[in-house]
C-alpha cells in the first residue's frame, strides 16, 4: 500500500514545476475530499521546504478549502432549488395529494440527510393530531400515532408556531413528554429531531419533522429548508382543500341542476295529467280511465279498488291525514267525500315517490271521489225510475203496452222477454231500528245496481226489495233465485233469502202477471224461511205440493199448471186420452199390463201413451217424489173438474 505522502507527491510533481499551489487547483477540479487538502502542506514539510514555502501552502490550502465550500454550498443550493422546484411543479399539477404529501418528505428526508421524515396533522374533529406521511420509519406505532394538542416536539412547535430542534429527544425537558409519544419514538430509535410547522395563515394545520437515530447539530440551513418544504406542504394541503371545495361547489351545483330538472319534468307531469284529468271529467270518464291516465303520467301502475278491498290501516291513515300514505313498496290515498270512504287509488312498486308525484296521486283520488259521486247521483236517479216503473207494473196502474215498452226501453229493459220476478229479504239480527233501515237501503241499492247490470227492474217493497230479471241462456227461475241470493248477500255482507215466481212473458200487455208472479215469489220466501233454510234462494218448481202446505195461500192452480200442465194441454189440443192413461197407470199401482186391461186397449197402447207422458214431463216423472206430486195434481184436477173423467 502506498504511503499517502507518496501518493501526494506524485499529484505534486504532476503540477508545473515552482507551482505546488496548482495541486490544489487539482484537487478542486477533481473535487477531493477534504482530507486530501492536507497533503501539499505534509510533502512540503517532509521534504524540509523553507518557511515561506511552508506558509505560501497553508494560504492556499485555506483559499482552496474556502472555495471548496462555496462550490459544495453552490451545489447544495442547487439541489435544494431544484427539489423545492421539483415539489412545486408537482403541486401545480395536483392531482393525488398523498403522491405531492410523500415526495415532499422524501426529498426533506433526502436533502436534510435524516434517518427518517414525517409529517403530522391537526385533526379538528378530534381534537388531536395524527401520523399523515412517515418515510424512512420502520415502527408500526410510530406511524400509527395521534397526540393530543400541545404534547410532544410537534405541539411546542404548533404552540409558538417556530421551528424547534433537540438534539436529544428524552433528555429535553422544554416540550411535554407522554408516555404513548415517548413510546412511539423509542420504537423508532430517534434521538434528534427537527420540527417546522405548518402554516396556513396565522393557523398552524401540522408539522414537518426531520430526525436522526443518532445526536446530531441541525444548520440554519437546513432549518429554513425544511420550513420551505413545509410551506409546500402547507400550500399543497390549501389547494387540495380548495379543489375538494370546489369539487364539493361543483357537485351541488350539478344536484341542484338535476333537482332543476328534475321539478321541472315533475311540474310537467303534473300539468300533464291536470289537463288530463279535466278532459276526462268533460268527456264522462269513469274511475278506471282516472287510473289509467294517472297510470301513464307517473310511469307505474295506478289501482282503483272498493274501500273494502283495500288495505284498512295505510286507508284509515290516508283519509285522516288527507295524503297519500306509504304502504310497503306502494302508495295508498283515500277516495272519500264528507268522511265517506269510497275506495282507494293504489300506486304500485314505487317505494320512493316525489312530493309532487304524490300530490298527482291524491289530486287524482280527489276527482275519482267527485266522479264516484256524480256516477251514485246518477245511479240513484236511475234506481228511482226503474222502481217506479216496476212499481206501476206491479200496481198495474199504466197499461198502456206502447208507453210501459217506451219507459223500459228508456231503461234498457224489455218487457216482451221472460222474466222472473224475485221477491228479496234481508236475514240476520239487526241491532236497531236505523241498523234494520240502513241495511234495507244497502240491499235495495246492490239490487238495482244488480238489475242494472242485467237489463231487469228493482224496487224496495214489503220491507225487502222485488226484482224482476230476464231469464236467459239455460238458467232455471231456481238457477236465478240461487245466483241473486248469493250475489246480493256477498253485496250488503249479510244473509239474503230469495223467492221466484215460475218464468212469465208478454208484461207489457199483460202487467197484471206480474203482481201474480210476486205473490207466488213471496209464498216461495216464507217457504224457504219455514223451512230454515235462510241465505238461499228457489223457485216454485222446487217445492212440489209442499208449497201448497208451507205457504200462507193456497195456489192449487197454479201447483196443478207446474206439475201436470203440458199433459192436460196436449190432451186438449189433440183430443188424446194421456191424463186418464196416466190417472189410471198410478190408480193400478204403476203396472203396465193392470193398466191395459183397465183401458181395454193393448199393452204397447200403454207402452206409447206413457212415452208421451215421459217427453212432457220429464224423464224422472216415475221417480217416488215426482211421481207423488203428479197423484197429487191429478187428483186436485179431478176435484176442479169432477164431470171429467
Amino acid at each position: 500500500m502506498r504511503n499517502p505522502v507518496t501518493m501526494s507527491r506524485d499529484h505534486v510533481q504532476s503540477a508545473p514545476s515552482g507551482s505546488a499551489e496548482a495541486a490544489y487547483l487539482e484537487l478542486l477540479a477533481r473535487d477531493a475530499s477534504a482530507e486530501a487538502y492536507e497533503q501539499p502542506v505534509l510533502l512540503a514539510r517532509a521534504e524540509g521546504g523553507p518557511a515561506g514555502r511552508l506558509a505560501a501552502l497553508e494560504r492556499a490550502k485555506l483559499l482552496a478549502l474556502r472555495v471548496r465550500a462555496e462550490l459544495e454550498g453552490r451545489r447544495r443550493r442547487e439541489a435544494e432549488l431544484s427539489a423545492l422546484f421539483e415539489t412545486a411543479h408537482d403541486l401545480a399539477g395536483l392531482r393525488d395529494l398523498d403522491a405531492v404529501l410523500q415526495a415532499i418528505v422524501q426529498r426533506a428526508r433526502s436533502l436534510l440527510g435524516t434517518d427518517v421524515a414525517y409529517l403530522t396533522l391537526n385533526d379538528p374533529a378530534r381534537g388531536d393530531t395524527y401520523m399523515r406521511v412517515t418515510e424512512g420509519s420502520v415502527s408500526a406505532r410510530f406511524q400509527q400515532l395521534r397526540l393530543g394538542m400541545g404534547e410532544g416536539l410537534g405541539g411546542l412547535v404548533a404552540q409558538t408556531t417556530r421551528p424547534y430542534v433537540t438534539d436529544d429527544y428524552f433528555k429535553d425537558a422544554r416540550f411535554q413528554h407522554t408516555l404513548t409519544i415517548d413510546a412511539g419514538v423509542r420504537d423508532e430509535g430517534l434521538i434528534a429531531i427537527l420540527g417546522v410547522p405548518l402554516m396556513l395563515g396565522p393557523h398552524v394545520i401540522g408539522v414537518l419533522f426531520a430526525a436522526d437515530r443518532r445526536a446530531r447539530v441541525f444548520e440554519r440551513e437546513q432549518i429554513a429548508l425544511l420550513g420551505s418544504f413545509a410551506a409546500l406542504a402547507a400550500a399543497a394541503l390549501d389547494t387540495a382543500n380548495l379543489l375538494t371545495e370546489t369539487r364539493a361547489a361543483l357537485a351541488g351545483l350539478e344536484r341542484a341542476n338535476e333537482i332543476i330538472r328534475d321539478r321541472s319534468a315533475v311540474i310537467e307531469r303534473a300539468s300533464d295529467v291536470h289537463d288530463r284529468l279535466a278532459e276526462l271529467v268533460l268527456r264522462g270518464g269513469g274511475v278506471h280511465d282516472v287510473a289509467a291516465a294517472v297510470s301513464e303520467v307517473l310511469d307505474g301502475t295506478v289501482e282503483f279498488s272498493e274501500a273494502d278491498a283495500a288495505p284498512a290501516e295505510p286507508l284509515e291513515a290516508s283519509r285522516a291525514e288527507g295524503h297519500a300514505v306509504r304502504h310497503g313498496s306502494d302508495w295508498i290515498a283515500a277516495v272519500a267525500a264528507g268522511g265517506e270512504l269510497l275506495g282507494a287509488l293504489a300506486l304500485r312498486g314505487h317505494p320512493g315517490l316525489d312530493p309532487v308525484d304524490q300530490r298527482t296521486l291524491e289530486r287524482a283520488a280527489m276527482v275519482t271521489s267527485l266522479l264516484l259521486l256524480a256516477r251514485r247521483s246518477a245511479a240513484e236517479a236511475e234506481q228511482r225510475v226503474r222502481g217506479e216503473l216496476l212499481d206501476d207494473l206491479l200496481d198495474a196502474r199504466d197499461r198502456d203496452p206502447r208507453l210501459l215498452r217506451d219507459r223500459a226501453a228508456r231503461l234498457h229493459a224489455d218487457l216482451d222477454a221472460t222474466h222472473v220476478v224475485l221477491a228479496a229479504r234481508l236475514d240476520g239480527p239487526a241491532a236497531d231500528a236505523d241498523e234494520e233501515a240502513a241495511a234495507r237501503r244497502r240491499l235495495w241499492s246492490a239490487a238495482s245496481h244488480l238489475a242494472a247490470t242485467r237489463h231487469g227492474l228493482a224496487a224496495a217493497r214489503d220491507g225487502g226489495t222485488v226484482l224482476l230479471l230476464p231469464l236467459t241462456g239455460d238458467d232455471t227461475a231456481t238457477d236465478l233465485a240461487r245466483h241473486t241470493a248469493r250475489h246480493l248477500g256477498t253485496a250488503v255482507h249479510q244473509p239474503v233469502t230469495i223467492g221466484a215466481s215460475a218464468p212469465v212473458t208478454d208484461l207489457a200487455a199483460h202487467p197484471e202477471t206480474i203482481a201474480a208472479a210476486y205473490a207466488e215469489g213471496r209464498r216461495c220466501l216464507d217457504a224457504l224461511h219455514l223451512l230454515g233454510r235462510t241465505g238461499d234462494g228457489a223457485a216454485a218448481e222446487d217445492f212440489g205440493f209442499l208449497g201448497l202446505l208451507l205457504a200462507g195461500e193456497r195456489d192449487i192452480a197454479g201447483f196443478v199448471d207446474r206439475t201436470i200442465g203440458p199433459v192436460v194441454s196436449y190432451d186438449e189440443r189433440r183430443g188424446t186420452e194421456l191424463l186418464h192413461t196416466l190417472d189410471t197407470y198410478f190408480a193400478c199401482g204403476m203396472s203396465p199390463a193392470r193398466t191395459k186391461e183397465a183401458l181395454h186397449v193393448h199393452v204397447n197402447t200403454v207402452a206409447q201413451r206413457l212415452e208421451r207422458v215421459g217427453r212432457l214431463l220429464g224423464e224422472d216423472w216415475q221417480t217416488p217424489a215426482h211421481a207423488l206430486e203428479i197423484q197429487l195434481a191429478l187428483r186436485l184436477h179431478r176435484l176442479a173438474a169432477p164431470d171429467r173423467r
